[in-house]
This record gives C-alpha cells, sequence and structure tokens, in this order.
C-alpha cells in the first residue's frame, strides 16, 4: 500500500551511470503497478556490489543479467548484495546471485530474523495467523472467506500448493553505523526501521554524499508501515518517523531510491512524508473522538491508493496492517486506548 502525491511520471529507467563508479539497473516485477526495483552497481576494488537484487522471476533475472552486461560486468562477477531489506522486490534474487557467483549476501539481523521466520514458518500458519488477526480486529465473515478464497486460489491447477517463497539466508549482517562490506569504498549503515524492522539506507561517504534509501525514502510514494511485531511495544510508525528524522540530520547530497528516480532533497521529503503520516494520525484521533472503533473500522474509513471496496483480501491485509501502526502509535502518543470488555475489541480518543 502507497500514498501517491501529485508530480508528474517520470519516463521507464534504463541502466545507467550515475557517476563515481555507481550504475543503475532496472529490475521488473511483473503484474505490480511500481514497475520495477533500481538495482545498484557499486564498483569496488573487489568487483561488483549490487544494492538489492530485484524479484525472483525468469524475467526479472534475465533484466538484470543483461543489465550487468550493459554496465560492463557478469553475474558472475558479482562479489556481495548489500539488501535494504527482506522484501521479495529487493532480496528475491539474491540466492540466484549468489549462485552464480559465489557472492556473499548481507542484511540487517532484524531482517535476516524476518528471513529465517518466513522460511520456517508452516502454510497452515500462516492462514491461521491472519484469520485470527482479523477475527480480533471485527472483520465480517465476509472478509475471513475472501482471505481463505485467496489462499486457496494460490494453489497450482491440480490442486498442490504452489512452490512456497523462500529467500537467501544472509551470511553477512549489515549493522547500523558500521561501513558495509565494499572494499575500496566508505559505504555507512544507517539503520531506517519502519517499513521492515531491519530495513536499511547506505550513505556513500567519502565525497560522495549520496544515499541509497531503499524503500525508506521515494520520491512520490510513500512505504507501507504495518504493524508486523504483535509485541505490546512494538510502535514501527514511530520507528519510522524517527527513521525519517536520523536521515534528515546526514549530509546527503542526492538520494538514490529503489523505485521511481533519483532526487535531490532528502530532508525536504523527509519532512513531507512525517507530515502526510502526521495528518493521518490526526484524521484517526478525530475519527475516535467522534466514535468508538473497530480495527477493521478504522481500516474501512482511511484514505488508501483505492477506495476500500476496490481492494482484494490481500490488500486489506496490508492496509489493516498500516491501520494497526497508526492506532498503535497514537496509543503510544497517549492519544487512544482500547475500551474494556470488547470483544472484538474497540478503540476511543484520549
Amino acid at each position: 500500500m502507497t500514498t501517491a502525491t501529485n508530480r508528474s511520471t517520470p519516463p521507464s529507467p534504463r541502466v545507467a551511470d550515475l557517476g563515481n563508479g555507481v550504475w543503475t539497473v532496472p529490475v521488473p516485477i511483473p503484474n505490480n503497478p511500481l514497475g520495477c526495483t533500481l538495482v545498484y552497481v557499486l564498483e569496488t576494488d573487489a568487483g561488483p556490489v549490487l544494492v538489492d537484487a530485484g524479484w525472483d522471476d525468469p524475467i526479472s533475472h534475465r533484466a538484470l543479467v543483461d543489465g550487468l552486461l550493459e554496465v560492463g560486468t557478469r553475474i558472475e562477477d558479482v562479489h556481495g548484495v548489500l539488501v535494504t531489506h527482506a522484501h521479495p522486490d529487493h532480496h528475491g534474487l539474491s540466492e540466484k546471485v549468489r549462485e552464480a557467483s559465489g557472492a556473499w549476501v548481507a542484511l540487517h539481523a532484524a531482517d535476516a530474523e524476518q528471513v529465517r521466520m518466513i522460511n520456517d514458518a508452516p502454510r497452515a500458519a500462516w492462514l491461521r495467523h491472519h484469520l485470527e488477526v482479523l477475527t480480533l480486529a471485527g472483520a465480517p465473515q465476509e472478509a475471513l472467506d475472501a482471505l481463505t478464497e485467496h489462499r486457496d486460489a494460490s494453489a497450482s491447477t491440480d490442486g498442490s500448493p504452489r512452490p512456497r517463497l523462500r529467500y537467501a539466508v544472509p551470511d553477512r549482517e549489515l549493522v547500523h553505523g558500521e561501513l558495509a562490506p565494499a572494499p575500496g569504498r566508505a559505504v555507512r549503515t544507517v539503520w531506517t526501521p519502519g517499513h521492515t524492522p531491519g530495513h536499511v539506507c547506505l550513505h556513500l561517504e567519502g565525497g560522495d554524499g549520496r544515499l541509497l534509501s531503499g524503500d525508506h525514502l521515494l520520491p512520490s510514494i510513500t512505504p507501507h508501515i504495518g504493524l508486523y511485531d504483535d509485541a505490546e511495544e512494538a510502535d514501527p510508525l514511530g520507528d519510522f518517523l524517527a527513521s525519517l528524522t536520523r536521515v534528515a540530520r546526514l549530509p546527503i547530497t542526492g538520494v538514490l531510491p529503489a523505485h521511481e528516480h533519483v532526487f535531490a532533497d532528502a530532508a525536504g521529503r523527509a519532512a513531507e512524508v512525517a507530515a502526510l503520516h502526521e495528518d493521518r494520525l490526526a484524521a484517526l484521533h478525530a475519527r475516535l473522538r467522534a466514535d468508538s472503533l473497530t480495527l477493521w473500522q478504522i481500516a474501512e474509513g482511511m484514505d488508501w491508493n483505492r477506495p476500500w471496496a476496490q481492494l482484494g483480501a490481500q490488500n486489506r491485509q496490508l492496509a489493516l496492517s498500516e491501520a494497526a501502526a497508526h492506532l498503535r502509535h497514537l496509543v503510544k502518543r497517549g492519544r487512544a486506548t482500547a475500551e474494556p470488555g470488547g470483544d472484538p475489541v474497540r478503540y476511543t480518543a484520549r
């Protein structure tokens, strides 16, 4: 789920030399409105290092292989992959790159834990968990049925489950404040949780100053911020807002995002995104002052990139998760609370 601002649509990205030993290779995301992931190639003393790898699909893999050839290298020459976060449009092809080249794969520890959980969780556990979430949120029975039908529809034509996604388990760790393993380059890891618990940006130091921002900072859309942890202390929106402040304070000369196009004003965009979320929090607080609401009702009444009625089961799950993150942050600020004894739980303003 993303939120667009009023900006003109740039031309489709192409393989490009961005200067100072940095190239961009667009890798398609099939059947996705984002279009592609911008994979970056860093020239290092040990060979090319990728920032993200793209979606695991034959079309995407072909684009990465051909793009690297256009850069002047080969997938077999890749020294390592710096993964900004563990979503499939960024981490999906990491294993194929490693198989082709013997490259190491580096990820923040919090997202490495997410990878292990995804790889090890049974399919039935995923459905059971999300049905429980819907039930607690006060979703109608038709929403529970739609999610079950969506899961069943993902089976192969013979009725057997499709092969599940499995992600590369990293063999190196990206640590906040430390240099990433890019020999001959100063690439500083900046932990920016919110979109995922282990999302990182990479700051090119040593006279460059550009920020490889992953999904944390994008020129005209905002990343999905969902409640990815059921623990009471979890506050992903709070983490994201703090991460925006952290990035805005860096001496950034330009932003190299994972989607859309490069742009210049990191601090200005960070302030714009933070203001967007403050507006959404204020609107939610006003609704809770007028009436107590279940989480499902909260999500139904929020603004999404399409009307609620047009969202399918999977996108409604994402919307519900983002609504939960905003509600959790209001609770953390002391501006909302759960009413006692509700089944499902209802929330009101404080």
